[in-house]
């Protein structure tokens, strides 16, 4: 079968590899398709954490079951399915407290170990969802939703409440989103005036504010709060600034919230943490409750989510729609690869 590498930061390839034998416990699996994170764009990049190389990237995606023994989870040949592609070891002090999804020796497809970009994979059948009828294009953004739902969730937000996502990317939308469905007033910031557009219409959000690294952002907020800052911000680019944002813009007594992944430090008054008593939570990966709730909550048409995807390539072109992604993130926000029907 064919498979996508990422050899080095820059440098993509399909190669031939022998298709897997599924063991005891486990399913073959047809990948249909696959999307390409912003950890995987950072694989791309040879800016993301948590990557080695070389690397088959991917962890956002849905698949036909090929091969699957008798199980107690209903699942069958011919179904069509996504799944959870963070590995946890079971045996560290967070999976004894159940918190399976920040494992102290976590690993998620595509960063710590090989990822979904392949013709056909195997999983563990625990880790497989029935897509409950949901389109296949549809299904491979479920894993997405679930990181920023995830996120949203730690926040604990209340309906009326203010929100600010910064970052206007999958998860980001996918977050302001999410605190919509719970209530909230939305708003996102983002570098592109393009995206926080698409954005603010795409998902009906009650504004946007273009941050372009200048006090407009600050008055904007102050303009958007009446002063008093926003109840919850959600970070979920990973960047210092935009963590300093976050901060900057939550109002006394607030909770920020960390989703976003990166390399670079941040310095910053961390005596404004006592100053405001903030509330400040990490958010990492999702849980098994997330992938179902979030099936059954697409499944209702609710939330567009097929609308954040605007570009699809063939598995085969996967160098150009990396570098393509690359070169223009201002205007494309999910990026998928179509590899079966």
């Amino acid at each position: 079968m064919k498979t996508i590498k990422i050899l080095a930061p820059g440098k993509v390839e399909t190669e031939e590899i022998p298709l897997p034998i599924p063991q005891k416990g486990e399913a073959l699996l047809k990948v249909l398709y696959g999307g390409i994170c912003g950890s995987d764009l950072g694989t791309y990049r040879g800016t993301f954490a948590y990557v080695s190389y070389p690397r088959i990237p991917g962890h956002e995606f849905s698949a036909e079951i090929v091969e699957i023994e008798e199980n107690d989870r209903g699942l069958k040949k011919g179904m069509i399915v996504t799944c959870n592609p963070y590995f946890n070891c079971g045996n560290c002090y967070s999976c004894e407290k159940g918190l399976v999804n920040c494992c102290i020796h976590n690993q998620t497809m595509g960063a710590q170990r090989e990822g979904a970009f392949s013709e056909y994979l195997v999983m563990p059948i625990e880790r497989i969802y029935d897509g409950k009828g949901l389109p296949a294009k549809t299904l491979a953004l479920v894993e997405p939703f679930c990181i920023s739902y995830h996120g949203v969730s730690r926040a604990q937000i209340q309906p009326g409440e203010r929100v600010l996502v910064v970052g206007a990317g999958t998860i980001g939308v996918l977050a302001a989103a999410s605190a919509k469905a719970k209530g909230a007033q939305v708003y996102i910031a983002d570098v592109s005036e393009h995206k926080l557009n698409y954005a603010v219409t795409t998902f009906g959000l009650n504004g946007g504010i273009w941050n372009d690294g200048s006090e407009a952002f600050q008055k904007n907020m102050e303009k958007i709060t009446e002063g008093k800052g926003f109840d919850v911000t959600i970070e979920a680019v990973g960047l210092p600034s935009t963590f300093q944002d976050c901060i900057d813009a939550v109002a006394f007594g607030g909770r920020v919230v960390q989703i976003g992944v990166g390399k670079k430090s941040v310095d910053f008054d961390f005596t404004v943490i006592q100053k405001k008593e903030l509330t400040i939570v990490g958010s990492r990966n999702a849980l098994k409750k997330d992938f179902e709730e979030l099936i059954d909550l697409v499944k209702t048409g609710s939330i567009p989510l097929d609308k954040i995807v605007t570009d699809v390539y063939a598995y085969t072109d996967a160098a150009q729609a990396f570098a393509e992604f690359d070169a223009n993130p201002g205007t494309m926000l999910k990026v998928l690869l179509k590899f079966g029907d």
